[in-house]
């Protein structure tokens, strides 16, 4: 276990909460949801559909105009984040000694806007655009998470802090990557880090044109990087590129489903253990399939049984 309130019931460490001036409406019926942001400049709105496996998805984005970025800036002004100790406490006693307790800071700016307010396609446009307007709002949703960076570190409860930024490389090119993520990183980060506390980043998409920046970035660990044959890279080539970082999962998913077998799988394990051993929390990138079934929990298990001997045969006799 990782997380404090991921699939675990317990509440998330990271608090959310807007000023009397925002009135926020949702309605879901059987099928379809809609949350409007309601501000003195007028509304905000997304739509939502329920997907095959229960879980809500995102089908239309609130942000489709310059005037709806300065709706969205506003909107952060109005909004705080904060970080609760006693959420983080309830959820790290939960967990116990089945793993280390963590959880994950908002998203930087760019990909708040990929992947929470605008629809890719309009967000690559108005960078080209109406860069100015853009860059303003990045600038707001990063201050908006002046107070909660400063909380998590002078609470003295935190150890290592996830950057759940799900990057996937149709996102972004390169030069957006340096421009607009990197220094958000290294300011970010950095600032965990110059108290002592270790950061790792969710990259769980196609990597291969930020392999040069991995071994730079200001992270100690890189968490669900996916090789092939579900990702785009090898597995020589993530060892290549993170230099003395940690690799947290490794395993592609879709190794604990056919047409995958057990010996691909276990295959797999004894390659990723050889590479990274010892720098590395073996898991799967980065998830086992919701629809994997019994089959997919044995392997699971197979590959715990085989750690627990290799780890056997590793201590001096």
């Amino acid at each position: 276990m990782r997380y404090v309130h991921y699939y675990t019931g317990q509440p998330d460490p990271i608090v959310v909460n807007y000023s009397e001036k925002v009135k926020i409406h949702r309605q879901f019926d059987a099928a379809d949801g809609v949350v409007v942001y309601e501000i003195p400049y007028g509304e905000l709105i997304e739509r939502y559909k329920l997907t095959s496996d229960g879980s809500w998805r995102k089908v239309g984005f609130p942000i489709k105009s310059v005037d709806d970025l300065r709706k969205l800036r506003w909107l952060y002004a109005n909004m705080v984040f904060s970080f609760s100790v006693d959420n983080f406490l309830k959820g790290s006693e939960f967990m116990g000694e089945r793993g280390e307790p963590q959880f994950w800071v908002p998203k930087s700016p760019y990909q708040a806007l990929a992947q929470v307010w605008i629809r890719l396609e309009d967000l690559i446009y108005a960078l080209a655009d109406c860069p100015d307007e853009v860059e303003a709002t990045m600038k707001a949703i990063d201050d908006s998470c002046d107070r909660l960076y400063e909380e998590i570190i002078n609470s003295g409860a935190v150890k290592i802090v996830n950057f759940g930024e799900n990057i996937h490389d149709q996102l972004l090119s390169p030069k957006y990557f340096e421009r607009y993520l990197v220094p958000f990183y290294e300011k970010r980060s950095n600032q965990f880090r110059r108290h002592g506390i270790f950061t790792h980043i969710h990259i769980d998409g196609y990597f291969k044109t930020l392999l040069p920046y991995l071994k730079h970035l200001p992270f100690d660990g890189y968490e669900a990087l996916t090789p092939k044959p579900q990702g785009d890279v090898e597995l020589e080539e993530i060892k290549e590129h993170i230099g003395d970082k940690v690799l947290i999962d490794g395993i592609p998913a879709i190794m604990f489903i056919p047409p995958f077998t057990r010996d691909d799988l276990m295959e797999m394990v004894e390659r990723i253990v050889k590479l990274f051993h010892p720098r590395l929390i073996l898991g799967a990138s980065d998830e086992v399939p919701q629809g994997g079934g019994e089959e997919a929990i044995e392997r699971v298990r197979m590959v715990s049984e085989w750690c627990r001997k290799y780890v056997a045969t590793q201590k001096p006799s």
